[in-house]
């Protein structure tokens, strides 16, 4: 796609057109280009040798100095049209001088996308993006987020970020970005607004030296604290309900009762088991009472996590009895294999009592 010219070699093809679009001229280079040789098209239409998708021909004869014309196969040529004139001065056509520029006009295209997607989001979300020198001066600073603190678009540019933020973590935050190392998101407080911040150091050869993209998340960290707030707030509620669910009373001197109430698992199990033993401990008691009234249903679990309260009582030498079990437990119970041998078992918190302190005497 070169032509040689005076021992040149020039990188475009020549296309001479008269006013008709007739070819008057084709160089080497248009043959290679267009694919098209010149013994076959002196004096032919144009627009029959190379056919365009969509365009016309007409568009070299306008006073532009360059014109893009997609191909049939849709490659993209640029013509720079030079205006021929006959000895009167008269315009009797043109001389196009082109080249392809189809990877050109591929990547513009994307840059174009590009750009409009960095827009949207410089203009939607309340980010700010900031490109710095290797001196840490503003090269550019934009985005929806300067509106949260009254800052105009590019107001810092051309102003110092190690000046205009002293010795605060912004400054800091800027200086080790330049420095290249690899931070993770960082969170900043600057002019009464919480900022999440994440650099990208920009390879050496570039003028900028760090691009910075910050989000402005005051609203969402509110939130997320009043959300934490609200879980420990229920946490503590719910530590209530268990403390109010299983409470440990004494009944009798040395002797103490534990009401259980509701589904016992492991996790509340070892809250019930902790509670008992150190009343236990505290109180020198002699006997607990576990009443399983309020349990309406048992499996392996929960009959296992019972054994274990009893054993553990008893390492600290007191007797751990078990009354209420009800018919339906005690055939689940059965059924399941649960050994209660050397377990004292009463029908009613009554009769667990009498035997406690028929035993203490």
């Amino acid at each position: 796609m070169e032509r040689r010219s005076g021992g040149h070699r020039v990188p475009f093809a020549v296309v001479g057109l008269d006013l008709e679009l007739r070819v008057t001229e084709w160089s080497e280079g248009a043959e290679q280009l267009l694919g098209v040789t010149s013994e076959a098209v002196s004096g032919r239409d144009v627009a029959e040798l190379v056919p365009l998708r969509g365009e016309d021909w007409r568009a070299v004869l306008e006073d532009s100095p360059t014109v893009r014309l997609t191909l049939a196969d849709g490659r993209v040529i640029e013509w720079a049209p030079a205006t021929v004139q006959d000895e009167a001065g008269a315009r009797i056509g043109v001389v196009c001088y082109g080249r392809e520029v189809t990877a050109t006009v591929a990547a513009e295209k994307q840059a174009q996308i590009e750009h409009s997607a960095l827009r949207a989001f410089l203009s939607h979300l309340p980010t700010v993006v900031s490109v710095f020198d290797r001196e840490g001066t503003y090269m550019l600073v934009e985005g929806k987020g300067l509106e949260a603190i009254g800052i105009a678009p590019n107001q810092f540019v051309g102003q110092n970020a190690f000046d205009l933020y002293a010795k605060s973590e912004s400054a800091e935050f800027i200086r080790r970005g330049l420095a290249g190392e690899s931070m993770p998101m960082t969170v900043l407080e600057e002019y009464g607004k919480i900022w999440e911040n994440w650099h990208i150091p920009v390879p050496e050869g570039c003028d900028a030296g760090l691009v910075t993209i910050t989000l402005e998340v005051t609203a969402t960290r509110a939130r997320e604290r009043e959300l934490l707030e609200k879980i420990e707030l229920i946490e503590r509620q719910q530590r209530v309900i268990r403390e109010l669910s299983t409470p440990i009373i004494e009944v009798w001197e040395g002797i103490l009762a534990l009401p259980i109430i509701g589904l016992v698992d492991s996790v509340r199990t070892a809250e019930i088991m902790d509670s008992l033993l150190q009343h236990v401990g505290r109180m020198r008691a002699r006997h607990a009472i576990l009443d399983m009234t309020g349990i309406e249903v048992v499996d392996t679990s929960t009959a296992n996590h019972l054994i274990s309260m009893i054993r553990a009582i008893r390492l600290l030498g007191a007797e751990g009895v078990i009354t209420g079990i009800n018919p339906g437990i005690a055939q689940t119970i059965v059924t399941l294999g649960v050994d209660l041998r050397g377990i004292q078992v009463f029908a009613t918190l009554r009769q667990a009592l009498k035997y406690c302190i028929g035993a203490k005497a």
